[in-house]
């Protein structure tokens, strides 16, 4: 009898412990999958970088930036869950280029724009450049439109910015008139960042056929391949985007769904 119960007493000692592990296996299992869930769901947060620069040299003419170009790759990745942050070199209202928001350059996304009257207000009271900080965020995406050429090319603050998301390794991206905020960016190396590099951008055939070409103070395709870029591209209007490493860059704003595609893979 004495021995009857100290084999029962075993088994039940054995089968409580087999209880436990496997309540502690299922609890492993479930924080697992808890992780993953959070990675799958968490929120990327990107940086809209756009010019506030609204005069088209001494045309008289009013400049800014590109409707479509800012439209797409923004509801390409709201549509997503993205966090987006607007920012210019002056903060406040982002002046829009007339010929952007004229019929003729109407797509499906700039009705949505226009519509939009959430999105409006904040392009009407966009955050300060110099307030922003590339810790905050995932990548930084730049709209175009000829304004970056006289604002962004040359500001400082911009400058530091993509250096420094680059230097974080985080996609930067750009479309159009865009590159041109890349003018004056460096390299981890100290080379200008697209030196080197697979990029593209509005084309010196595309300005001339604007007739904007005496008018700007720099061609995008001239300033790219002068700072060592691999530069290439399509036909004039054609859809047509690159992406080397984490520097995306687009020619023409019907290349703005390639470049918003480009950047929303490369921060899965």
């Amino acid at each position: 009898m004495k021995i009857i119960k100290t084999v029962a007493l075993a088994l039940t000692i054995i089968t409580a412990s087999s209880c436990k592990d496997k309540t502690n296996n299922t609890t492993s299992e479930n924080v697992s999958e808890d992780k993953t869930e959070l990675k799958k769901d968490k929120t990327m947060n990107v940086l809209f970088v756009l010019t506030s620069h609204d005069k088209l040299g001494d045309t008289g003419k009013k400049t800014g930036f590109w409707v479509e170009e800012f439209a797409n790759p923004y509801y390409t990745l709201l549509d997503k869950g993205s966090k987006i942050t607007i920012a210019t070199p002056n903060g406040g209202a982002a002046p829009i280029d007339p010929s952007s928001d004229s019929p003729d350059a109407a797509t499906e996304d700039t009705e949505r724009y226009n519509k939009d009257e959430a999105t409006k207000a904040l392009i009407a009271n966009t955050h300060k450049l110099a307030d922003m900080n590339a810790d905050d965020f995932d990548a930084v995406f730049y709209p175009g439109g000829h304004g970056p050429l006289w604002d962004l090319a040359n500001d400082k603050t911009s400058i530091a910015l993509i250096e420094k998301f680059n230097t974080q390794e985080k996609p930067v991206a750009f479309v159009c008139h865009a590159p041109a905020a890349l003018k004056g960016v460096k390299g981890t190396d100290g080379e200008p960042l697209v030196k080197g590099k697979k990029v593209t951008g509005f084309t010196n055939t595309e300005e001339d056929t604007v007739g904007l070409t005496d008018v700007v103070p720099f061609l995008v395709e001239d300033m790219l391949n002068e700072n060592g870029g691999i530069y290439s591209k399509k036909e004039d209007w054609a859809a047509y985007a690159i992406q080397d490493g984490n520097l995306i860059t687009g020619q023409n704003p019907a290349s703005s769904e390639l470049v918003a595609e480009k950047l929303l893979e490369s921060l899965k």
